[in-house]
């Protein structure tokens, strides 16, 4: 619904909000500060916010063959701070409750962001904040149908199917295809299954927001995290959640893997050609926490070499450093 930028004007930086009104694009100004630094972390949080909360509401819901919309509860914790715990709760679906979770997570960024500022500007960027969620909120009624009160002037132009909003948060949050997949992977399942499998989810998300210091990535979507810290010699770590629906053996996994270059008489390079392998795998007798997860993750950031080790541990053995006891090992 809304870009926001920001704009150099006199000595200070101004915070822009550019949204589609009546008669094209417009942009208003929100604030200004005196510290372009300041300002940076505001115009990213406030970007994921209004992206985030308008693309729920503007795209369908085609899980199962069926053809519905996605709820708008997320819309109250723009403004009001209680209702921002529901963004970790329910579990209408995956993808869905991922976007909650990173709509949390945005709103979390911009309080944080809010803290460095003069309280004028928290003021006025709280107010820009109701006027998004006032906008598309009424939009989404008149849309639906729904008596949304007394008919007032609508200023940001909202159209189903297009929303006006920057889609890119740097991990594909609102991609068509991570939609899709993850459709895909709640396919078939129960409710009790999907309310575990969401719970799951939000467990490894935030433990890969919690790795902002090390390079790990977010993949399948959203069912492993892949790392490979610097000067690890080739191997990685990989922590895996259960499939959905899987009661079989719904637990979670540590594999510890190596590149292995494609040419036997090559060593390992960066930038070789090489296929991954596991070497070991731990699976976990609970499930573990965000923390456990993030703090596993930054062990292996900090003492990298020590997954060459991990690699040579035997069945039943113990990980130098943790509890996690290898449960099976891979013959290269």
């Amino acid at each position: 619904m809304t870009f926001y930028s920001q704009h150099a004007n006199r000595g200070k930086t101004q915070i822009l909000a550019s949204y589609q009104g009546p008669d094209g694009v417009v942009s208003t100004t929100v604030t200004s500060l005196g510290d372009s630094r300041l300002a940076a972390p505001i115009v990213d949080a406030l970007n994921r916010i209004s992206a985030l909360a308008t693309v729920p509401v503007s795209v369908h819901d085609r899980r199962e063959r069926h053809v519905g919309y996605y709820p708008s509860k997320h819309l109250a914790a723009l403004t009001d701070p209680a209702a921002r715990a529901g963004l970790l709760s329910g579990a209408h679906s995956l993808w869905y409750e991922y976007v909650c979770l990173r709509l949390h997570q945005a709103l979390a960024d911009l309080e944080n962001a809010l803290a460095a500022v003069p309280d004028p500007i928290k003021i006025a960027i709280r107010s820009e904040l109701n006027v998004e969620e006032s906008e598309l909120r009424s939009a989404v009624a008149e849309f639906s149908g729904e008596d949304s009160g007394p008919e007032a002037d609508t200023l940001r132009h909202w159209e189903f199917g297009r929303p006006f909003v920057n889609h890119d948060d740097g991990v594909r949050t609102l991609d068509h295809e991570t939609r899709e997949q993850l459709d895909l992977q709640e396919a078939g399942i129960t409710a009790e299954e999907r309310e575990k499998a969401v719970a799951n989810l939000r467990v490894l998300v935030t433990a890969h927001a919690q790795c902002t210091d090390m390079w790990a990535s977010l993949d399948d979507p959203c069912r492993d995290i892949f790392a490979e810290p610097y000067d690890s010699d080739g191997f990685f770590v990989t922590v895996r959640a259960p499939e959905p629906g899987d009661d079989a053996d719904g637990s979670w996994e540590i594999e510890v893997g190596r590149w292995e270059p494609d040419d036997p008489e090559e060593e390992f390079e960066e930038h070789s050609s090489a296929t991954g392998s596991t070497v070991v795998r731990c699976v976990l007798p609970a499930s573990p926490t965000a923390d456990e997860i993030s703090g596993l993750l930054h062990f292996v950031g900090e003492q990298p070499k020590v997954l060459a080790e991990w690699a040579d541990a035997h069945l039943g053995a113990v990980l130098e450093g943790t509890a996690l006891v290898v449960t099976k090992r891979y013959e290269s």
